[in-house]
């Protein structure tokens, strides 16, 4: 259902580089019942999928490190993030995208995954929903090295902890990625490990 009070005025793209960012002009009926004008800028970069593997037997989940410009130019001395496995949609489902983006990044195939939950991760200026999934993985479902995509600039080192060492990392600040931290705490929250 689309929000009555809300009258797009205009749209201009800005970039339509890597992603879209655009400008968009709109009026907001106040809870007065007065409009407002507003403008604000919104970067479209497509939706995306999550996914945290764990493995009951070892208590251990699988994490990524990789290189992250933004993270480094807001002050991130090395540019190195922790993170769940995750990437964007590219025309797949969110569990299609989910079992591909595993393979590549981790190097595991996974044929079963759990959506938990979908969330808009920073709906003042991102388009972005991020389908959230986790799975179960065993040593057994390795089929190769991963470390993502050459063609896409992509240089991950697959990173195998135990979970309770994960959850200390987000008290240290070693992992300080917000989807990662939500997947981790799930895991706490529902005793999975």
């Amino acid at each position: 259902m689309h929000n009555t009070n809300v009258q797009i005025e205009k749209t201009e793209i800005l970039s339509d580089n890597w992603y879209t960012l655009k400008k968009v002009t709109f009026s907001i009926q106040k809870k007065d019942g007065s409009f407002q004008q507003q403008s604000r800028e919104a970067y479209d970069r497509g939706n995306g999928a999550v996914i945290l593997l764990y493995d009951k037997s070892t208590e251990k989940v699988i994490l990524t490190r990789q290189f992250r410009l933004p993270t480094y130019i807001n002050g991130n001395p090395s540019g190195m993030m922790i993170e769940a496995c995750a990437g964007l949609l590219d025309n797949d489902n969110p569990e299609e995208c989910i079992k591909r983006e595993t393979e590549e990044e981790t190097g595991y195939k996974i044929s079963h995954v759990e959506k938990i939950f979908e969330a808009f991760m920073s709906p003042g200026s991102v388009t972005e929903i991020l389908y959230f999934f986790i799975g179960e993985y065993s040593k057994e479902m390795k089929i190769n090295d991963g470390g993502g995509l050459d063609d896409e600039g992509e240089d991950i080192e697959v990173l195998e902890l135990f979970f309770e060492e994960a959850l200390k990392m987000i008290d240290t600040g070693e992992i300080k990625d917000a989807k990662t931290i939500m997947l981790l705490q799930y895991l706490r929250l529902k005793n999975i490990l």
